[in-house]
């Protein structure tokens, strides 16, 4: 006997949001991947991430100003070690903050081709994660109005909205940092890490085994015969 169909679309809903994503935290080394990842967003999506179509040239030097020991870069990689989602947390300059708590702004870009799993969502609850424990007190969001789907992971995280014609702004307040957050924090990272190098390892496994079947072919003069 199966669920009934509401019960059965909410345990549904409870699996896709438990589904745990790895988030990896990028630094200086990684420029390169980042600067990939933004220049594969359509001229569309790079107005919403920017507020404007940037060009490669504008990407790249944007880019290179990314200052990685203030801020924070977080992003989502497949199996082909591919950045298919990133996040800039950038935090308010300490001479913008008086009372030494820092206000931090959030900023996320996913590929088109990886839309629709909630790595949004979940970049924006790691940032969300990392801000708290570094003793923010509030995350600022400023996007297009247009972009609803940046606006809404706000609003369902409890953000204050504000709309000005064509661009938006969301505040969220952010609760104290606790024990419970910052060994959440730790297991998160250190878990992404080994998701991150078992891909590294199945990526030069992947490579080996294409530069062998290369050099076969190559040995025997013809291509080599399909599996079924």
């Amino acid at each position: 006997m199966g669920l009934p169909s509401d019960l059965s679309t909410s345990t549904a809903r409870l699996v896709r949001d438990w589904t745990w994503v790895p988030i990896r935290a990028l630094g200086p080394r990684h420029r390169e991947r980042v600067a990939a990842h933004l220049m594969s967003l359509d001229e569309r999506d790079r107005f919403l991430r920017f507020g404007y179509p940037a060009t490669d040239a504008q990407i790249v030097k944007y880019v290179d100003t990314l200052d990685f020991d203030r801020d924070e870069v977080f992003g989502i990689f497949n199996r082909r070690l591919e950045l298919i989602a990133m996040a800039h947390l950038a935090n308010a300059p300490a001479a913008q903050q008086p009372d030494q708590r820092t206000m931090a702004e959030f900023g996320v870009s996913v590929l088109s081709k990886a839309r629709g799993r909630g790595h949004g969502a979940r970049l924006f609850e790691r940032a969300v994660l990392h801000a708290r424990n570094r003793g923010a007190e509030t995350l600022f969001i400023h996007a297009l109005s247009e972009n609803t789907a940046m606006l809404k992971i706000a609003r369902k995280a409890g953000a204050v909205v504000e709309r000005d014609g064509s661009e938006s702004e969301a505040w969220l307040k952010l609760p104290p940092e606790t024990i419970a957050s910052q060994v959440g924090e730790i297991m998160e990272a250190q878990a992404a890490e080994i998701d991150y190098q078992l891909k590294v390892q199945a990526h030069r496994v992947n490579e080996f085994l294409e530069t062998l079947s290369e050099v076969k072919t190559h040995i025997n003069g013809k291509a080599p015969i399909a599996s079924e």
